[in-house]
Parts: structure tokens; C-alpha cells; sequence
């Protein structure tokens, strides 16, 4: 029973950083988005009781279903808006766990409405499942996230989390590549047995493989589609091993985003399928051993000498700042100085002046070169992972002009803004 439970408590409840969940939230948030949002584009055709409509009652209750089709048009208008906000919440990690668990509810609604655009296919099934962990904890907010940057914790990136809910993502992946091989060899038109590969790309009347370099090839190679075919069985039988065991893992990871990539490049298959599989199958990385790299990163930056941002620190809106980029500047390639503090400030800079810092604040490159105001975080969002999908906008053609005046209108009303952000 002791030998049980430790093998329990090795698999399930060991304490690791939760990051790597945090780095898979915004991918499931927009291959959600990608998935449902296209069918809200023409609710009349779609959603609305103009539409032609299915129902999947193997899939959620018939009682539910009943209810949710006598829908009047405003509250589909309102689980749209609903999904929107709360998808982007998702997305950017704003009160992680509630936003997925309304996401997940909306997209149950938009199921039982009409099940023929977003239908129960595989790979919709996959995501589900996927949401549904997610659902159950908020440790993938636990860093890139909004939630993250407003708790303040400089340590986020590291913070050690139980396992479990890791775990049933990776066997979420492992045991989807196994059923699938399995339904291969057990339903109809048997991979071992027969050769759909090769029946596949001579004989459907609609589109089911895409025109690739060596499709014509294969249309007249029966023998090799027929091995091709018992290799892609055989791979996807045998990848929840070369997941799980570990001297096979990267390898595994590998071979998922190959596989993945060759069967959307050749197969009219969803592209969702190519963001779930290869991306959960990055969970299975020691999110340990990410951690240690990211140290590594931070050493290497500190014998190479950080940035210097200079801030008011008599400024309760500047403080406040400064915390979310501490907490952002997972690279620690950022050092945060009080000028108030300093005497002369053109030991930092030549150019440097208290009278300049309390107008703006300056970011001091190792170089020497000197950014001040928009132009210091225009630079920062270019080091900082976290503000990585604010650089396009900040350095978007026209920001270095409208840029310098947006920060000026924040910089007069700073104090406002202080209100704003969590103590």
C-alpha cells in the first residue's frame, strides 16, 4: 500500500512550477476563439431560427438541448458577447479560471443550439476535454497572465503547483494517440488489414487529401501506402511509451509536431487538430527544468549588465508599474531605480536631469543609449516575453508620433490612473 501511494503521490501530487500551463493558456484560448468564433460571423445562418439546425443528444441532454433551442435571437446576441469577452479574458489570463469555465459554458450553448457547424468531431472532442481540465484550477493563470502581473509576485514564474492537473493533460494526449490508432484496427476499413491510405487518395469523390509533392506518386503505389499506413498505426500505438518514458520524451515531442504538420499539409483534417496535439505534448517537458534555464538566462544577464529604468518613485502610479515589470521581466534584464535617490543623476546618463525624470521616465540601455518615455517601453515590450504581442502595436507604422502623446495625456493624469490599478 506505501509502495501505491508513492507511486501516486510521484505521479499526481508532486509539487512543480506551473508555467508551462501558463504558456499553453493563450494557445487553447485562441484555437477556442479560431474554432467557434468563425460560425458567429452570420448568426442568421448559423445560431438564429432561420437557420438549419442538428441536434447531438449522445452529446448533452435532451432536456437541455429543448430548452436552450426556444432561445429568443437577444440571448444568442448575448452568449456571443458573452463568449467574446470572456474568451479574450482567457486569452490574456484575467481571472483565468472563471473566464474558462463561462468560455467552456458558452461553447456548450452554442452546441446545443446548433451541433452542425461545431459538430462532436474528434478533434472537438479533444479541445473539450482540454478546456474542462483547465476548468478545474487556476494554475495556468499563474504567470503570462493579467492576473500575474496585478498579484505582484516577482517569483510567479516559478511557483510551485501540484501536478495533477499536468498529468491528466498528458494523458489526455497520450490515450487520444492510442484510441485513434486503435479505431484504425477495430472499425471498418482496417489499417493492418486493408489500405485506406491508398483508397483515400484515388477514390473519394470529395476533397479528402490535399494536392502535396508526392501525391501523384502515391496514387500508384498501393504496397507503399499500405506500409505507410501500418507506420502511422504503429506511431501512434506506441507514442503514450515514447511520451511517458523519458529517454524517448523529446524525441516524442519532436515526432508529434512532424506528424501533425505532414497530416495537415496532405489531409483535409481541421487545423485545430495541429494546434492541440503538439501543443499538449509540450507538457510533457519538466517544467523543472524550464525553470532552470530561465535562471540560466537571468545569471547570463547579469554579467552582461541590465537596462536601467529610472522611475518617480514619489509617484504612487509609477510604483505600481514598476511592480508589474518586475513581475514581467522574467529575464531580469531590467534594473528599477529610484531617481530620487540619487544625487546626480549623470552617473546613469550624461544627459540625465532630475527635472527631466520627473517629466517622464528614462530607460538606460548597457550600451549607454538613452529611451525616454513612450520610446523606453516601446524598447522594454521588446525584452519582456509577457509584452511580446504588444511590441507589433507599439512599433506599428504612426505610434512614434500619436505614441509620445498618448503617454503624455497618462503622465498628467497619473494619479487617476493610480486609482485604477490594485494596491
Amino acid at each position: 500500500m506505501n509502495f501505491i501511494s508513492k507511486i501516486w503521490s510521484q505521479l499526481f501530487l508532486i509539487e512543480r512550477p506551473s508555467i508551462s500551463l501558463s504558456f499553453i493558456r493563450p494557445i487553447i484560448a485562441l484555437t477556442t476563439i479560431f474554432y467557434i468564433g468563425p460560425t458567429l460571423c452570420h448568426l442568421g445562418d448559423n445560431y438564429f431560427p432561420t437557420a438549419f439546425k442538428t441536434t447531438d443528444p449522445s452529446f448533452l441532454p435532451l432536456g437541455l438541448i429543448e430548452l436552450v433551442q426556444r432561445s429568443p435571437n437577444w440571448v444568442i446576441v448575448l452568449f456571443v458577447w458573452v463568449f467574446a469577452v470572456f474568451s479574450f479574458f482567457f486569452l490574456v489570463g484575467f481571472l483565468s479560471q472563471l473566464s474558462c469555465i463561462v468560455m467552456v459554458l458558452s461553447c456548450y450553448y452554442f452546441q446545443a443550439l446548433n451541433s452542425f457547424h461545431i459538430g462532436s468531431t474528434l478533434s472537438w472532442d479533444i479541445l473539450l476535454v482540454a478546456l474542462f481540465l483547465f476548468c478545474l484550477t487556476p494554475y495556468h493563470g499563474d504567470y503570462f497572465s493579467v492576473d500575474c502581473l496585478l498579484g505582484g509576485r516577482e517569483d510567479a514564474y516559478k511557483r510551485r503547483r501540484s501536478y495533477f492537473l499536468q498529468r491528466l493533460l498528458q494523458l489526455h494526449v497520450g490515450f487520444m494517440y492510442f484510441y485513434t490508432a486503435l479505431y484504425k484496427i477495430t472499425a471498418q476499413g482496417n489499417w493492418f488489414t486493408d489500405n485506406p491510405l491508398y483508397y483515400v487518395l484515388n477514390y473519394p469523390s470529395a476533397g479528402v487529401t490535399k494536392y502535396f509533392i508526392l501525391r501523384d506518386y502515391l496514387m500508384n503505389k498501393p504496397q507503399l501506402c499500405y506500409w505507410l499506413g501500418v507506420g502511422i498505426v504503429v506511431t501512434e500505438l506506441s507514442m503514450i511509451l515514447l511520451l511517458f518514458w523519458r529517454k524517448t520524451r523529446v524525441s516524442a515531442i519532436y515526432l508529434s509536431f512532424f506528424f501533425h504538420i505532414i497530416l495537415l499539409l496532405t489531409l483535409d483534417v481541421p487545423a485545430i487538430l495541429f494546434f492541440v496535439f503538439p501543443t499538449l505534448a509540450l507538457l510533457f517537458i519538466n517544467p523543472d527544468y524550464i525553470v532552470d534555464w530561465i535562471e540560466q538566462k537571468r545569471a547570463a544577464n547579469a554579467k552582461i549588465g541590465p537596462m536601467i529604468l529610472i522611475y518617480d518613485g514619489d509617484c504612487g502610479f509609477c510604483r505600481k508599474c514598476v511592480r508589474i515589470l518586475k513581475v514581467a521581466d522574467l529575464f531580469g534584464v531590467l534594473k528599477f531605480v529610484d531617481f530620487r535617490g540619487i544625487d546626480d543623476l549623470s552617473q546613469l546618463h550624461p544627459s540625465l536631469t532630475k527635472e527631466a525624470a520627473t517629466k517622464q521616465a528614462y530607460l538606460v540601455e548597457p550600451s549607454g543609449k538613452l529611451f525616454g518615455g513612450f520610446f523606453a517601453f516601446q524598447k522594454i515590450s521588446l525584452n519582456l516575453p509577457m509584452f511580446y504581442s504588444l511590441a507589433p502595436i507599439l512599433y506599428f507604422p504612426g505610434m512614434g508620433l500619436l505614441g509620445p502623446v498618448f503617454y503624455k495625456i497618462v503622465s498628467k493624469n497619473r494619479f487617476l490612473f493610480n486609482k485604477l490599478l490594485p494596491n
